[in-house]
């Protein structure tokens, strides 16, 4: 019974976070500033890490969890050098 729960919890869980996925991808094509498109481009790796992980925890496997480290960390260095470069025009000074 647990397990059942468990499953579609999961699928639940995934279908909402597709559904996330697309909002932000709207926002991303739509956004009326650039920084509206660097904040939707942060939300969308958030999600897409979280749907790893759901991935995951659905399949059992451990390397969604380190694609999910991974997407993580270039994410976040990604979002640092785009708001960098609106700030000032140049990543690397």
């Amino acid at each position: 019974m647990s397990q059942m729960i468990l499953d579609w919890s999961l699928l639940a869980a995934q279908l909402m976070l597709g559904i996330g996925m697309l909002a932000t991808l709207y926002r991303m094509v739509r956004g009326p500033r650039a920084q509206d498109r660097i904040l939707a481009l942060d939300a969308l790796y958030v999600v897409g890490l979280l749907l790893l992980v759901t991935l995951g925890i659905r399949t059992g496997s451990q390397i969604y969890f380190e694609l999910a480290m991974l997407i993580g960390l270039l994410g976040f260095v990604g979002t640092v050098a785009l708001a960098k470069f609106l700030m000032r025009g140049e990543v690397i000074e």
